[in-house]
């Protein structure tokens, strides 16, 4: 009986050694294995269903870890490149997120409303350096006559300032974008003029006080 217990004692510690050689091992080749993939790095993914075209929320995200092997310029791996975007595809719980399925969200007040670029070119003026958020009032010239063909249209961007000005983005209806652009190809001479983006002043009330007097 002693014997046996000796036995079993020593089986006990062989199977113990044989377990830490084994888990040396095991640590030592998963030690291997990250040093080969050059560590580990957090990317975004969706955290549960994502529609395309709304703007992404940092809660409707989480990270995983990936090797870096395999990490590329396409991964998202920094929260401030998701804001003010959206996804140009709907997104699932687990999906990686890229740079090139995300876009700025778009500026525009109207869906159905487009982007319509103007650039200073030989047959287009600008008569003042315009900026983002003017308004515009567009003239154009053929053989025949002059006519103020748009009015108080909204810049959403401008492109280079002062000497450097190349020209706007506006906003418009698809069926203004399409007149614009045919304009744009067959007028022969485009002038655009800075609108005024202000009311009219408004009258203070000890101003107004003094006028009503005056005319007392």
């Amino acid at each position: 009986m002693i014997e046996s217990k000796k036995r079993a004692g020593i089986f006990f510690i062989l199977a113990f050694i044989l377990a830490l050689v084994a888990g040396y091992l095991v640590y030592e080749k998963v030690k291997e294995l990250n040093a080969e993939l050059g560590g580990m790095t957090e990317i975004y993914v969706a955290k549960g269903d994502i529609a395309s075209r709304v703007l992404l929320q940092e809660n409707q995200l989480t990270v995983m870890e990936i090797p870096n092997k395999f990490v590329t310029d396409s991964h998202i791996t920094d929260i401030a490149e998701i804001r003010n975007k959206v996804s140009v595809v709907p997104l699932s719980a687990g999906d990686m997120l890229t740079k090139n399925m995300i876009k700025p969200v778009s500026n525009l007040k109207d869906q159905n409303h487009r982007l319509v670029s103007i650039h200073r070119t030989e047959n287009i003026q600008f008569d003042q350096v315009i900026e983002a958020l003017d308004r515009i009032d567009i003239i154009v010239s053929s053989d025949e006559e002059t006519t103020t063909f748009l009015t108080d249209v909204p810049v959403v961007y401008a492109q280079g300032t002062e000497e450097n000005f190349q020209g706007v983005a506006v906003e418009l209806s698809t069926e203004d974008a399409e007149k614009l652009i045919h304009q744009q190809n067959y007028a022969e001479y485009i002038r655009i003029l800075k609108a005024n983006v202000g009311n009219d002043a408004q009258v203070s009330g000890n101003d107004q006080e003094e006028t009503e007097q005056a005319k007392e």
